[in-house]
């Protein structure tokens, strides 16, 4: 069976590091763990790797956050995936930091990227994990927060969730959604 795993982010040496691109360093972190290097290809930071019997086609949009449908699009028909085998990673306001959710489908929630994935594919109906950074910023602050960097203490709980993110991922590839949900979500 064949995946394809986005982690969601923005391109370029100032975004490194910033909560927005937490679904970059979670596919980072589980590409080194898998011992596969990103390469640069249409729209995007691409890798291969083997979960046991499952292929995934890890995918780091390089079309910034606002248009990383286009990318999931192309790369979900290139490798000829089904939108039920894609695992989006993604940043998320309304969750306190390093806390993690796992949905099938739902609304973008104020989300640019996943509103922009739901246009180019014509559905909610794909699987995300929402990665929590937090909301701890004045009122019309909100960009300056999400593409500011995690506090010291903030990075060493995200570096252990990135990896229990990552051991979902492969729950999703080798057990399905409803099964990784039901184990992941209640932690």
């Amino acid at each position: 069976m064949k995946y394809l795993i986005v982690g969601l982010g923005n391109i370029g040496d100032e975004y490194v590091g910033t909560r927005h691109n937490i679904g970059f360093r979670t596919l980072d972190a589980f590409a080194k763990a898998s011992n596969v290097a990103f390469e640069d290809k249409r729209y995007g930071f691409v890798a291969h790797c083997r979960v046991k019997n499952a292929e995934l086609t890890l995918l780091k949009p390089s079309t910034y956050m606002n248009l990383s449908g286009t990318a999931v699009r192309y790369w979900l028909q290139k490798e000829n995936i089904s939108v039920e085998q894609l695992l989006v990673i993604v940043d998320d306001l309304s969750l306190p930091v390093g806390k993690i959710r796992m949905r099938g489908a739902g609304s973008a929630g104020g989300h640019n990227g996943l509103r922009n994935i739901e246009s180019c594919l014509m559905t909610q109906q794909y699987a995300r994990i929402k990665f929590g950074i937090g909301n701890d910023f004045p009122r019309g602050m909100q960009i300056d927060f999400v593409l500011g960097q995690f506090s010291e203490e903030e990075n060493q709980l995200v570096d252990e969730r990135v990896e229990y993110v990552g051991e979902m991922i492969k729950s999703f590839c080798l057990q399905g959604l409803d099964r990784t949900m039901n184990q992941y979500n209640k932690k």
